[in-house]
């Protein structure tokens, strides 16, 4: 009877300790569990910084997109100048081919040095520059007759041409003209108008 006694309390005493640990253990977890989840003013916390990162990040990239659009704007104004130049100086070259003429003596098809010299700057220009065709404008003084003066004429263009095909110019790219004495550039009756108006023209043709 002693011994059956015992035994009951041993299982008793076994019993309380083994509920004593489970629910020990279940306090810890609840305690763990607890610790871990984030308050609310935590999670508000955390998702304010997601935002402000995120918003950042787009600041970033609004940013950088601003600065390609930029440099692509300034790349587009700086080719357009660079256009622009590039057409002011062809604008230039062509300006000062047409605008030098050569000039003759009295009653003279032939050409002089200066002339040849002038003549061989123009062949460097159409040598480089292929789409270009040229017409040559013969003219004369006022003194003789118009058909004389219209002939003169045209012997000066065609001595100015043949020296440009000499040179390496096809002649398909050069046409001739004569205008006589119908367009004086100085429109006195004197040897300093004469002298003006006794030359050849040159004018280029896409």
């Amino acid at each position: 009877m002693k011994k059956k006694t015992i035994t009951g309390f041993a299982l008793v005493a076994f019993v309380c300790l083994f509920l004593f640990f489970v629910t020990s253990c279940a306090e810890k977890e609840v305690q763990v569990s607890e610790t871990i989840q984030p308050t609310a003013e935590e999670l508000a916390a955390i998702e304010a910084q997601k935002t402000k990162e995120a918003e950042e990040a787009a600041e970033k990239v609004r940013i950088e997109e601003l600065r390609a659009e930029q440099l692509a704007e300034e790349a587009a104004r700086q080719a357009k100048l660079q256009e622009e130049e590039k057409a002011r100086q062809l604008a230039a070259k062509v300006s000062q081919f047409e605008t030098t003429s050569i000039y003759f003596a009295f009653d003279k098809a032939n050409l002089t040095v200066e002339s040849q010299e002038i003549l061989k700057v123009k062949a460097g220009y159409l040598q480089s520059n292929p789409s270009y065709s040229l017409v040559i404008e013969g003219n004369c003084d006022e003194r003789g007759t118009n058909e004389y003066n219209l002939a003169l004429g045209e012997r000066r263009a065609h001595s100015a041409k043949k020296f440009l095909t000499a040179l390496g110019i096809s002649a398909d790219r050069i046409s001739t003209i004569s205008y006589g004495e119908e367009r004086p550039v100085d429109p006195g009756h004197n040897e300093t108008a004469w002298t003006k108006n006794r030359r050849d023209d040159f004018r280029l043709v896409k």
